[in-house]
Parts: structure tokens; sequence; C-alpha cells
């Protein structure tokens, strides 16, 4: 099939279909990086830029290297020494960036909905590179093709998204993706950092981790994003961890072949044990290469080009 949409804003706007067709893509995409030479001409003379209104080591790190691995041209804005502090509108900033003409405008920001506003206004496709608590979309889409590579399918298994679900766009994205999928998903935190929509999405809600992964064959835990809260959501670190922080003893719990997942960064300790991190179960760090696979598919399908 083929990828029509000018821009990717969100998981909720996608079907089904949609879905597969990108996750096939980022799966035949990914012997690229495989390769001796990890690169072909595929987006030669296409340019990505990307503006990060916030901080990101694997969502910008991995847009640039699928794009130079698509051979595509590469802008990156860093925001703490552009004009945006000197007083510059978001949308003053995004139209000159377009009279450079660029093909695809990748864009993190603080504000949910800031992608969607710019979308509405520039010619250039624009990607959500994750906007305020909002949405996540490449994130939850490379989930979902690590979930498909461990498991071998998407449809019917048991998946437990543990921690800050409230300030989590990933939870969010996950959420939708998963349950779009045919996976049936329950999330646990504590019960303020549960937001009363969670069922509205598809999602079984509770606030006790043991219960959330029992026969779970899918743990995906998530930070404390303490960024964005103030003290009257947890009491303490130690506290949190003690309830909602992932240990061996869990896994006894989840199905035998359960794979544990983490967007990162890592709160080695308060989330999640070392031991957990980086056991046998772990496939953090191939949701990391898959990353990169992900969004090479992205703009492989929003800009087009020849067949790598």
């Amino acid at each position: 099939m083929e990828f029509r949409r000018k821009d990717l804003l969100g998981i909720a706007e996608l079907d089904p279909d949609e879905i597969r067709h990108i996750l096939d893509t980022a799966a035949s995409l990914k012997e690229i990086s495989t390769r001796p030479i990890k690169k072909v001409p595929t987006l030669r003379g296409k340019t990505v830029v990307t503006v990060f209104y916030e901080p990101s080591t694997r969502t910008r790190m991995s847009f640039e290297i699928a794009a130079k691995r698509l051979s595509a041209d590469t802008l990156n804005l860093t925001v703490a020494a552009s004009s945006a502090v000197k007083g510059e509108t978001l949308s003053d900033t995004a139209h000159n960036l377009e009279a450079m003409q660029p093909d695809v405008l990748v864009i993190r920001h603080y504000a949910s909905g800031a992608p969607h506003y710019l979308a509405r206004r520039l010619k250039c496709g624009v990607i959500n590179a994750g906007d305020g608590l909002h949405a996540h979309p490449t994130q939850a889409l490379l989930d979902l093709l690590t979930v498909r590579e461990a498991k071998g399918r998407l449809d019917g298994l048991n998946v437990a998204i543990i921690g800050d679900i409230a300030h989590s766009r990933v939870a969010r994205s996950d959420i939708q993706a998963f349950t779009k999928m045919g996976s049936r998903v329950t999330v646990a935190g504590p019960a303020t950092m549960l937001p009363p929509y969670l069922e509205s999405l598809g999602a079984r809600v509770t606030c006790s981790l043991e219960e959330a992964v029992a026969g779970a064959d899918v743990i995906m835990m998530l930070r404390l994003q303490l960024e964005r809260m103030g003290q009257m959501f947890l009491s303490t670190l130690r506290e949190y961890s003690r309830f909602f922080g992932l240990g061996l003893r869990h896994l006894e719990l989840a199905q035998p072949d359960a794979i544990i997942m983490h967007p990162g960064p890592l709160n080695r300790g308060v989330e999640i044990s070392p031991e957990v991190a980086d056991g046998a179960h772990s496939v953090i760090l191939e949701q990391v290469t898959n990353g990169v696979a992900v969004r090479m598919a992205m703009l492989y399908l929003m800009i087009g080009g020849e067949k790598a």
C-alpha cells in the first residue's frame, strides 16, 4: 500500500493497515544498518530538519542517523543557540526553516499540540518527535516492531505499562498502538499518576504492580518524569520504588517468556532494578536499534525515493 499522509502527528490518526505497512517497511530497511557501509542513496537530495525544544538522546540521534543512512541532508537546530532565546515565536522559526526548502521537519516541543499547529501552516511534512504530555508516535511504532520481532505477533498479547502514566506521552501512544493491533493493555501506577481517560483509550487500570504484571507477555516500565510534576504526586522515591519498581521477583508473575521494555532514559533502582534492565528478558537495547529502523521507514514513506 502507499503511505499518503503528509505528516505523522500521532497514533490515533493511523489505521491498523497503515501501522502494519510502516512496521513492514521498517523491518525491510533495518538490514541497511547491518551492512559494512551503512548507507543507501534512497533519499539523496532530500533535506530533513530536526528541531528539539526539549532534551533528547535516543530520539534525536536516531532521526539523524536514519536520515544519514538514507543519504538525506540533515540540518539540526539547537534551540538553546537559536533565535528562540531572543523571543522568536515557534511559527516564525518554522517558517524561516521552511524558506530553506526542507522536505521534512522533525519537532519535539514541550507544548502539547505544537506539531499539529505547525503541520497546518507548513507545506513540508511534519513528524512529531514528542509533544508535551500528548503523543510520541515513533516511539510507539518502534515498540510495536520490537514486540512483533520478539513474539511474532501483536494480537492477543497482554501488555502491562507501569509507572508515571499521567506525565507520559509514550504511555498514551503505546496504549493506542497496542490496542489498535489487538493487544490487551493494563496500566498501573500510583493513583495520583493515573489520569481518568485511560479506560476510554481501551486500557484496564490498576494501582497494583503485581496485578498488572500477572500473566503479562510484555512489561513496559516508565520513568518518573520529575521535571513535569510537583511534590503532590508522590511522597518519596524510596516509597515509589518499593511499590512500583520492577524487580526479579515480579518476573515470576509474568509469562515465562515475557519481555521487559523501557523507552529510556532509565532510572536504575527506581522504576527498574539493574538485574532486570540488563537481564535475559530485557529488549531495551533492541528498542533503540528499532528506533533507527522505524524512523528510516517514516522518512522513506513520507518523502519517497527509490527503494533501498
